[in-house]
């Protein structure tokens, strides 16, 4: 491993980066203010360098990377000189202290075409990986609520209250759990140690689809604990990050009886994972960015997410536990649906009853998804798409913007399906292209392409490609006549047409329509 580390700051927990970036056989230089930490350090690490001097690990070339592991206040200005010394970066939370100074490290990062990572180590956990995991996977059902207790007795911070020190690991992993920000929070404190320095903060968040999460932290408890539940429809799962167990599944029931619910208890399952320390596999990934030039998991931007909820549980703090708007809802989705994070919806797309996002699915904007549709991971479909009801869109699946898909139309995924046989491996990609309508029950075979502005009529069977503008209509599915981009039949004459609404076409000779400009 080439040795091109430097870690700035070795104290609290600066001196556990130290140490795992020594055994990875990367670190070449530890600067710190303390003089006897240096010389102890020394002994501890032969070898390594020591230097009191931010500005020599800035002006030596051997270095390439820098971990910045000093107090919240430095973090900013410290990072900001880092790269535009060409360093890559690896900043501990919070990113800084204000949003603007989080935003212009973004930029520098970007224009220098450094790396900028932050120090959020639980995305590095394999509980909370394997947990992201199941939640992708839909194993807990809908995410209804997540809650997390940061809790201990010290160690007391004087330059930052216990929100920033202590909140900025629950935010994140939320953030990453849930796969997007919340639409507003408020955060009630109390102060007892230091004036104006508040010891215990409750931040509460509401996110879209009616999720909601709190997220309690306090340096005034009498014992050490760090747990996140997340409550699911159909299960419970606890990380306890002091417990042996890390992870652990509570598949209790609710049963409805005469209209009151009456809950059935089970006991807990423990869940396997990876033995590895996150903070190792953390340090691991940084070194791995700057060796492949990738974007870190918890990049500059993840860091940015971060910060602004914690600027607003800040303001919502000082203003006596006042709601505070951090995003507007930009789609509609029906309570009755299920949507797995991580996809993407567009804006003023609307999703209604009973429907099921799968993650990984990307839908643009303007969209309307019908009662009873499911989009499968990866699938993609641009904007302003309309799908009727009762509509399953298959892995494979790309669906061009302004098309329509009518009510418990069919796509399929393999032409030989066998439900003894997987056969995930050969999906076969199917292209919808823009503008075109499938009729009512109509049946899409796997591997075709339907072309611009196309019209399958109702229960239509496509067996093979369709040219732009064609009207197939049958079983199987053949090509009765053309149509115009405005829905209107066509009229042909030697081989050219004119439509009502002005637009002009011919046929070319291997019978395909063209549009005259």
């Amino acid at each position: 491993m080439k040795k091109n580390i430097a870690v700035v700051g070795s104290g609290y927990w600066g001196k556990n980066l130290v140490r795992n970036f020594y055994e990875l056989n990367a670190l070449k230089t530890i600067c710190d203010l303390d003089e006897n930490v240096l010389t102890e350090f020394q002994s501890k690490y032969p070898g390594v360098e020591v230097t009191q001097s931010f500005q020599k690990i800035l002006d030596d070339d051997q270095i390439e990377g820098i971990i910045i592991a000093t107090p919240a206040a430095l973090h900013f200005k410290m990072a900001k000189e880092a790269l535009n010394h060409g360093k890559d970066v690896f900043v501990e939370k919070p990113l800084s202290l204000h949003i603007e100074e989080g935003e212009k490290l973004v930029k520098i990062a970007r224009e220098n075409q450094k790396i900028l990572m932050v120090g959020h180590i639980l995305h590095y956990h394999p509980a909370i990986i394997k947990l992201k995991e199941m939640i992708s996977q839909g194993e807990l059902g809908k995410i209804q609520y997540i809650y997390s207790n940061r809790l201990n007795l010290g160690k007391f911070r004087t330059e930052e209250n216990i929100l920033w020190s202590f909140a900025p690991h629950d935010i994140s992993v939320i953030l990453m759990l849930l796969g997007e920000m919340p639409l507003n929070l408020s955060c009630h404190g109390g102060t007892y140690l230091n004036q104006n320095i508040p010891d215990i903060t409750m931040t509460t968040m509401e996110f879209p689809g009616e999720v909601k999460s709190h997220i309690l932290v306090s340096w005034l408890h009498p014992y050490k604990e760090q747990k996140l539940v997340v409550v699911g429809s159909k299960k419970m799962a606890v990380f306890d990050d002091v417990s042996v167990e890390k992870l652990s599944l509570y598949p209790h029931k609710i049963e409805w009886v005469n209209q009151i619910p009456i809950p059935h208890k089970k006991e807990p399952e423990f869940v396997e994972i990876e033995s590895s320390e996150p903070l190792k596999e953390e340090c691991k990934h940084f070194l791995n960015c700057i060796q492949t030039r990738s974007q870190p998991q918890t990049d500059g931007n993840e860091g940015l997410r971060v910060l602004e909820v914690l600027e607003k549980s800040q303001l919502s703090l000082e203003n006596n536990g006042e709601n505070m708007r951090v995003r507007e809802e930009s789609f509609y989705v029906h309570p009755s649906c299920y949507v797995d994070q991580p996809c993407q919806i567009g804006e003023k797309t609307k999703i209604w009853h009973f429907s099921h996002i799968m993650s990984g699915a990307k839908i643009g904007s303007r969209c309307n998804i019908g009662q009873n549709v499911m989009v499968a991971p990866e699938v993609v479909i641009g904007d302003n798409v309309k799908i009727q009801n009762n509509v399953s869109v298959y892995t494979g699946v790309e669906v061009e913007s302004d098309a329509f898909l009518g009510p418990s139309m069919v796509f399929t995924n393999v032409t030989n399906p066998r439900s003894f046989i997987s056969r995930k491996n050969e999906y076969k990609k199917t292209l919808i292209k823009k503008g075109a309508t499938i009729g009512a029950n109509s049946t899409i075979i796997c591997g075709n392409e339907i072309g611009k502005y196309a019209l399958i009529g109702a229960g239509a069977v496509v067996t093979k490609d369709v040219p732009n503008h064609a009207i197939v209509v049958g079983n199987p599915g053949r090509i009765t006549g053309w149509i115009c981009q405005c829905g209107l039949k066509l009229k042909f004459s030697d081989n050219r047409a004119i439509c009502q609404c002005g637009q002009e076409y011919e046929k070319t000779n291997n019978n395909q329509l063209r549009r005259i400009q």
